[in-house]
């Protein structure tokens, strides 16, 4: 009989009753160390007091009214973030898929609004992550991801990642703009080349292309700067953000350039429940402490001293981690054994990570993880490996006997 929760997750026998900074802890009293965050979403950690009260007094309030009117909420958070990033202007939605969306949406509409309304494909790269959407599927070009739903949304080519070349020759007549991740996180922590990333906005400048990074994970001071794509000093025309931006509540948004945002008229796009303004609340609170001195700085330090932790475990452990990926606070080990494998050994040891493509496991803590956190994390997967390395010398000498 299937559940009354429809079963499209596989999903470990933990409920968690509370949480504090970056752990979180069961009914019965166990507690775990979370380098997960809900999928980089916990951006704050568990329990943040300003966040807590922003939302609980909000709620108390007024929790939605539709864009129907004025959301001092939504015109506060979006003037945050013009002020702090490239963009000129903002439109909220409610998760990193309906982003995307939007985002390929107004490339599209600035297109046709420039004269060129065949313009409409849009280029991705292979190993990419774009949402669940039918559209973002056909961006995200994963066989796996779109297997039994029919014939693939029309528009994307997808090239190698980093391969500027074949970058330049998939540009066609129809193309309308490019759409890529910084670091693409679900195919396994792959940081985009600054050769590769600079390329982009020369062949988008060349062709009178959009550039549209998707920063629903790399953004939010994930990597350690507000926006990743600040580390490779690129300008893009417009970004995608959602996961961290409500530390926990659901909230997207598309930051764009006054030149892409100016086609967005009333009635081209629109969204029920984005941007409301507890969603709003929340994320006022988060980039209030995202942009307070030090914080960013913090999540550098913090995600250098992990990176470096990291490499040790690689070198320690061989026959376990093979490599060790990432920037800031998003980091990924390659794993020799099957990194599910990895994954239950750590939370047999108290230690919550998020598996990715090419056996990586990923490490994407609470942006106010301390060093501290960090070492305990990297202790319990030392311990993990251990075990394994025990469990695989004892089913060795039972096969032998």
């Amino acid at each position: 009989m299937i559940s009354a929760l429809m079963p499209t997750f596989n999903r470990a026998d933990l409920a968690f009753e509370r949480g504090e900074g970056a752990w979180l802890m069961t009914a019965d009293g166990r507690r775990f160390l979370d380098f997960g965050a809900g999928i980089a979403v916990s951006s704050l950690g568990h329990g943040h007091p300003r966040l807590v009260n922003a939302i609980a007094e909000q709620a108390a309030r007024v929790m939605h009214v539709s864009n129907l009117y004025r959301i001092p909420q939504a015109e506060a958070l979006a003037r945050k973030l013009v002020d702090n990033s490239f963009a000129d202007s903002v439109f909220f939605c409610n998760s990193g898929a309906e982003a995307n969306e939007g985002m390929v949406k107004m490339i599209r509409r600035d297109q046709a609004r420039r004269g060129h309304p065949e313009r409409t494909r849009i280029i991705c790269c292979d190993g990419a992550f774009h949402g669940r959407t039918l559209a973002m599927l056909a961006a995200t070009g994963n066989p796996a991801y779109l297997d039994g739903f029919g014939e693939p949304v029309a528009g994307f080519d997808h090239v190698p990642f980093n391969n500027l070349n074949r970058l330049r020759d998939a540009i066609t007549p129809e193309t309308a703009g490019i759409m890529i991740e910084p670091i693409q996180g679900e195919s396994g922590i792959k940081q985009a080349d600054p050769h590769f990333m600079r390329g982009l906005r020369q062949a988008c400048d060349e062709m009178g292309l959009v550039l549209a990074f998707d920063e629903v994970q790399t953004g939010m001071g994930r990597t350690g700067k507000l926006f990743a794509h600040e580390w490779y000093d690129v300008k893009p025309d417009i970004i995608s953000v959602a996961k961290g931006i409500g530390g926990g509540f659901p909230l997207g948004a598309i930051l764009a350039t006054e030149e892409v945002a100016s086609h967005m008229t009333p009635g081209s796009h629109g969204t029920t429940f984005g941007g409301n303004p507890l969603a709003c609340a929340a994320g006022n609170v988060v980039m209030d402490e995202l942009m307070a001195p030090g914080f960013l700085a913090h999540v550098r330090k913090v995600g250098d001293a992990l990176g470096a932790m990291l490499d040790g475990l690689v070198v320690e452990w061989p026959e376990i981690f093979e490599q060790a990926r990432g920037r800031g606070l998003m980091r990924g080990l390659r794993c020799r054994p099957p990194v599910a494998t990895v994954l239950n050994a750590a939370m047999h040891e108290g230690l919550l990570c998020v598996t990715a493509g090419d056996n990586v496991l990923r490490l994407v803590p609470p942006l106010v993880v301390t060093e501290e956190d960090c070492r305990t994390a990297c202790a319990r997967l030392a311990r993990a490996a251990k075990a394994m390395l025990a469990h695989e010398k004892t089913n060795a000498r039972t096969v032998t006997a």
